[in-house]
């Protein structure tokens, strides 16, 4: 953490040239509420913040947590000096143009020149967009997405009205499209929701033959790759991985989260529509806001208002010194995290004392320890979940299906087990994994 330190250094620099921007006005007496105080606070609330995991030490290997880009906590920080707000443009001139650049950065990763897309609080709420615009453009038909797609669509879906429904996965966590065909020939269905990169296991939906139901029925095709977006620059995924990422500009609209592999803060997503036609059913009018430019408002194609222009400078300045483009620093980032997966995978396998659901398409496993019985294992897993964690080792814990390891055979009542669960998404992992290794083997002894 020691970089965060010195890095203050370049706010400091950052914020006089800011303030040289402004240094035409007359002096004022800002007042600040407290000021003398601010120290205490500070101290206090830095002592009150120990109590929480090391999210940003590879030894924090649990849930899909990465540190922020320095270079984003910074952007972020001198930002939020102004604080504006990218609802209308007089009030976020700057970070709206920058907004702009930085979203269209994102669509040219999946291939995308003309689309409609803004930045949002997070993949629920562009999750919530495309499936609004999804019920505008197909109303009342069914939403349907796997029984592993994450419970945000199952709860969009309610509040937007809209009837849900899950299909099952096959053996590897992916949508079982036999299933889905079944489902959509019985007609009512309006949307898809392929998820590229499942929360639990990372696992891919067939999107290659989701499309060809698109084809046939008519179909909308939401992916939510709110996780595994940006995996699209990568080079080391394997076949079905890479031939599902190679057709998702041919989707409706896409969702990824630049606060997750994107090295943003929270919250910051992302929401893509392939057809700029869309914006339609954003069209609203607004006196009191849009005077200033005859320029598109992004609160014209947004059902936010008020949002942070910070978000936006701080993934400008990140993609600015780390382009999302193939080959490039940025995505031998994502390779290394992969790779990481792979070795935890084979080095799982060779232990003897664990079994992992199957080989991560991303860079997310799954895993539980040998046992005679679903009840011993899934307690094992606790156990051993807990003793890592003593030992400095923070893992994740969750409930998935047993048809995900061929080890294991279903018992009367349970048709799940309590698993071990790791999200390599640092790429300090890889260098990280044989002592993740060898505390995880002590764990187990």
């Amino acid at each position: 953490m020691a970089l965060d330190q010195e890095s203050l250094e370049i706010l400091a620099r950052a914020l006089e040239k800011l303030d040289a921007g402004f240094a035409r006005l007359p002096d004022f007496a800002s007042g600040v509420p407290g000021g003398a105080r601010m120290e205490k606070v500070m101290l206090e609330l830095a002592e009150k913040l120990q109590d929480n995991y090391p999210y940003f030490h590879p030894l924090y290997a649990g849930q899909m947590l990465k540190p922020p880009h320095p270079v984003a906590r910074l952007a972020y920080s001198l930002a939020m000096n102004i604080n504006p707000n990218n609802h209308a443009l007089d009030g976020g001139r700057a970070t709206s143009a920058l907004e702009k650049e930085t979203v269209a950065q994102i669509a040219a990763m999946f291939g995308w020149k003309e689309f409609l897309g803004h930045l949002c609080g997070g993949g629920t709420m562009a999750n919530l967009e495309a499936l609004w615009v999804a019920g505008q453009l197909h109303p009342g038909k069914r939403i349907v997405a796997s029984d592993q797609s994450h419970y945000t669509h199952e709860r969009i879906s309610a509040v937007l009205q809209l009837p849900f429904e899950r299909v099952e996965t096959d053996a590897r966590g992916r949508m079982d499209v036999n299933a889905l065909a079944k489902r959509v020939a019985r007609g009512d269905v309006g949307t898809v929701v392929a998820t590229l990169g499942t929360t639990a296991t990372g696992s891919v939906d067939p999107l290659q033959d989701i499309l060809e139901l698109r084809q046939k029925f008519g179909l909308r095709v939401h992916v939510d790759a709110a996780y595994g977006g940006y995996f699209v620059l990568a080079s080391n995924l394997g076949d079905h991985a890479r031939e599902s990422f190679a057709r998702i500009g041919e989707a409706d609209s896409i969702v990824v989260d630049p606060h997750k592999h994107g090295l943003q803060p929270y919250g910051c997503g992302c929401v893509l529509f392939r057809d700029p036609g869309v914006g339609q059913w954003y069209k609203h009018d607004s006196p009191y806001t849009y005077f200033s430019s005859a320029e598109l408002h992004l609160g014209e194609i947004s059902l936010e208002c008020s949002r942070p222009g910070a978000a936006a400078a701080a993934l400008w300045a990140t993609q600015k010194l780390l382009p999302p483009v193939r080959g490039a620093e940025f995505a031998g980032g994502l390779e290394k995290g992969r790779e990481a997966a792979l070795r935890f995978f084979r080095a799982i396998g060779s232990s003897g004392k664990f079994d992992a659901a199957f080989e991560p398409e991303l860079d997310i496993l799954a895993f539980v320890p040998k046992g005679d019985s679903i009840e011993e294992i899934s307690a094992e897993a606790r156990r051993i979940f807990g003793a890592a964690a003593r030992r400095g080792l923070h893992l994740a814990v969750a409930e998935l299906p047993v048809k995900f390891w061929s080890s294991l055979k279903p018992e009367s009542g349970r048709a799940t087990v309590t698993c071990l669960r790791s999200v390599l998404m640092k790429p300090e992992h890889l260098e990280w994994m044989g002592r993740i290794v060898e505390l995880l083997s002590g764990a187990a002894e």
